[in-house]
C-alpha cells in the first residue's frame, strides 16, 4: 500500500476518531429529529388512508420534494460519485439514466396511476382482472423489487458509518446494517406514510444543501474552470484521455458494450415500475397535484444529478484511485473522502467537519429511502395479499394496518440479512438491478393494463412472474453474485450469464410474456371495466 493511499484512508479514520463526538452528535441529531417527526405523524395516523397515503393531504410541491427524497438514494450520492471517480465517463452514464427515466414516469404513469388506484400498484391491476391471483403477483413483485433496492441502501449505510467511526471488522459493519434496519422498522410502524413523507422532505433539503456545498467548494478549488477539473481528474486517474471518453468500463469487450445497453434500458424504464415511487402518487388529492409533483421532482432531481458529475470528477481529481478502492472496493466512499480532502485534508478540523456533515447527510438519505421502500412493500403485503387475498376483502382497517406493521418487521429482518452480504458491492449497481426487476415485472403489466383493452389476467400473471423470474434468475447467475473480486460471493464461480444487468433480456421478455399470455388466454376481457378504467385514468372521475 502506497504512502499516499495510507494517508488518505487512515486520515479519514483517525480524524473520525478525533472528532467522533461531533460525528456521533450530528448523526444522533438527525435520528432524534426524524424520530420526533415520526412520533408526531404517528399520532395523526388513524386510518388506512393515513397509513398508506398520508391522508392524501400533501401538496404538489411537498410531494415533489418527498419524491426527490425517496429517489435520490445512497446510489445517487455514494454510488454514482464512486462510479464516476473510478470509471469517468462510463460512471457518468448512471446520472443521465436516472434523470431521463423521469420522463417515462411523467408521460406514461404518474397521472393515470393516481387516478386509477387507491393505495398500491395491485389496485390498478386488479381493477378489471381477477383479484386474488393478480394481487398476489403484484404484492410478490413489489416486495422483491423493494428488497433489491433496500440492499443498496444497507450496503451504503455499512460503508459510510464504518468509514466515519473507523470500523474495519465485518461484524461491526453488519451491526451498522442492523441498526439502520431497526430504525427503518420504527419509522414505518409508527409514522406510516405521513411520517415517512416528512422525513423524506427534510432529507431532500439536507441532501441538496450538502451537495451544493461540496460542488461549490470543488469548483472553487479549480477556480470554476470545468476544463481544468476534468483535465486534472483524467491525469490523476492514471487513464489519461480515456477517462473522459466512453468505453473505460463498458467498451473493453462486446460483452461490456451489451452490459451498457442493458443498464441503459433498465435505468430509463425502471423508474416507472418502482413501487416506492408509484405509491407516492397516491398521497396527493388530485391528478393535477400528481403532475405538479413530478414536475417539481424533475427539477430538483435534475439539479442534483448535474452536481453528482462534479462530485465524481472532483473526487477523481482530488484522490488517487487506489485511495478510493482501499477505503471501499466499489468506490462508495469517494464523495465523503472528497469532502474530507476539499475541507483541508485528514489533519484539519475543516476536513473533519465537512466529512461529518456530508456523511450525516448521506446517512439521512439512507434512512429516508429505506423507510419509503419498506412502506411500499409492507403496504403491498397488507393491502394486496393479506386484506384482499388471505382475508378475501373482509379485513377491517385495524387488521390491515396491524398486518402492515408486522410485515414491516419481517421485511426489515430479511433486508438486514441480505444487506450484510451485499456490503462490498457498488450501491449504484445494486439499484440498477432493482430498476431492471421493476422494468421487467411491473412496467409491462402496468402499461398493458392501462392502455391495452384485450389484456387479461393470464397476461398479467405471465408478465409479472415471467419478468420477475427472468430478472432475478439472471442476476443470481451473473458476475454480481459470483466470479469477480467485487461479487457478493467472490470465491464462488457460477456466473453463467455474462452481463451484470439482466435488463436487455428480462425487460423484452416481460413485455413478450404479457402479450403471449393474453393471446393464448381463453378469458374474455371485461370491456366495460376497461372503458371505466380508461375514463377514470384520463379524467380522474371516481378516483379516491
Amino acid at each position: 500500500m502506497s504512502p499516499a493511499l495510507n494517508t488518505t484512508v487512515l486520515a479519514a479514520t483517525s480524524d473520525a476518531s478525533e472528532h467522533r463526538v461531533l460525528i456521533i452528535s450530528l448523526f444522533a441529531a438527525f435520528v432524534v429529529a426524524t424520530l420526533f417527526i415520526t412520533v408526531w405523524a404517528g399520532r395523526q395516523t388513524k386510518s388506512a388512508a393515513d397509513f398508506y397515503a398520508g391522508g392524501r393531504q400533501f401538496t404538489g410541491f411537498q410531494n415533489g420534494l418527498a419524491i426527490s427524497g425517496d429517489y435520490m438514494s445512497a446510489a445517487s450520492f455514494l454510488g454514482i460519485a464512486g462510479a464516476i471517480a473510478l470509471f469517468g465517463y462510463d460512471g457518468f452514464l448512471y446520472s443521465i439514466g436516472f434523470l431521463v427515466a423521469w420522463l417515462v414516469a411523467l408521460l406514461l404513469v404518474a397521472e393515470p396511476l393516481r387516478n386509477s388506484g387507491r393505495y398500491t400498484m395491485g389496485d390498478v391491476l386488479a381493477y378489471r382482472m381477477r383479484q386474488r391471483p393478480v394481487r398476489t403477483a403484484a404484492g410478490t413483485s413489489t416486495i422483491v423489487v423493494s428488497i433489491f433496492y433496500l440492499l443498496a441502501q444497507m450496503a451504503g449505510a455499512g460503508v459510510l458509518v464504518s468509514l466515519l467511526l473507523g470500523i474495519t471488522s465485518d461484524a461491526g459493519k453488519i451491526l451498522i446494517v442492523a441498526l439502520v434496519g431497526v430504525l427503518m422498522i420504527v419509522y414505518v410502524t409508527i409514522g406510516g406514510m405521513k411520517g415517512t413523507t416528512w422525513v423524506q422532505m427534510v432529507k431532500a433539503v439536507l441532501l441538496i444543501a450538502g451537495t451544493v456545498l461540496i460542488t461549490f467548494l470543488i469548483l472553487l478549488k479549480f477556480n470554476f474552470n470545468v476544463s481544468d477539473l476534468l483535465g486534472t481528474a483524467a491525469s490523476n486517474s492514471g487513464k489519461g484521455s480515456a477517462f473522459l471518453e466512453p468505453g473505460l468500463k463498458y467498451g473493453a469487450s462486446g460483452t461490456s458494450k451489451l452490459d451498457f445497453i442493458s443498464l441503459g434500458i433498465a435505468l430509463v424504464l425502471g423508474t416507472a415500475g418502482l413501487p416506492h415511487i408509484l405509491i407516492r402518487f397516491y398521497t396527493v388529492p388530485t391528478s393535477k397535484a400528481a403532475r405538479k409533483s413530478v414536475n417539481w421532482a424533475i427539477g430538483i432531481i435534475g439539479s442534483f444529478y448535474l452536481m453528482t458529475i462534479v462530485l465524481g470528477f472532483g473526487a477523481a481529481a482530488l484522490l488517487k484511485p487506489g485511495d478510493i478502492i482501499a477505503s471501499n472496493k466499489a468506490g462508495n466512499t469517494a464523495a465523503p473522502l472528497a469532502a474530507l480532502e476539499i475541507g483541508g485534508g485528514g489533519d484539519s478540523t475543516g476536513g473533519a467537519l465537512l466529512l461529518a456533515v456530508i456523511s450525516a447527510v448521506a446517512f439521512a438519505t439512507i434512512l429516508a429511502v429505506v423507510a419509503g421502500l419498506t412502506l411500499a412493500s409492507s403496504s403491498s403485503f397488507a393491502h394486496d395479499i393479506y386484506a384482499n387475498v388471505i382475508k378475501k376483502g373482509k379485513a377491517t382497517e385495524k387488521e390491515e394496518m396491524k398486518a402492515a406493521r408486522w410485515s414491516t418487521v419481517l421485511i426489515g429482518i430479511v433486508s438486514i440479512a441480505l444487506g450484510a452480504l451485499a456490503r462490498d458491492l457498488n450501491v449504484a449497481g445494486l439499484v440498477a438491478l432493482a430498476f431492471a426487476v421493476a422494468a421487467s415485472a411491473n412496467l409491462p403489466t402496468i402499461l398493458y393494463s392501462l392502455f391495452w383493452k384485450r389484456f387479461t389476467t393470464q397476461g398479467a400473471l405471465w408478465s409479472i412472474y415471467g419478468g420477475l423470474v427472468a430478472a432475478v434468475g439472471l442476476v443470481l447467475f451473473s458476475p454480481v453474485v459470483s466470479g469477480k473480486p467485487t461479487s457478493m460471493f467472490p470465491s464462488a464461480n457460477f456466473d453463467f450469464f455474462p452481463l451484470e444487468n439482466p435488463g436487455l433480456i428480462s425487460i423484452p421478455l416481460g413485455f413478450l410474456l404479457g402479450w403471449l399470455g393474453t393471446i393464448l388466454s381463453k378469458e374474455e376481457p371485461d370491456k366495460g371495466k376497461y372503458a371505466e378504467l380508461e375514463v377514470r385514468s384520463l379524467t380522474g372521475t371516481g378516483a379516491h
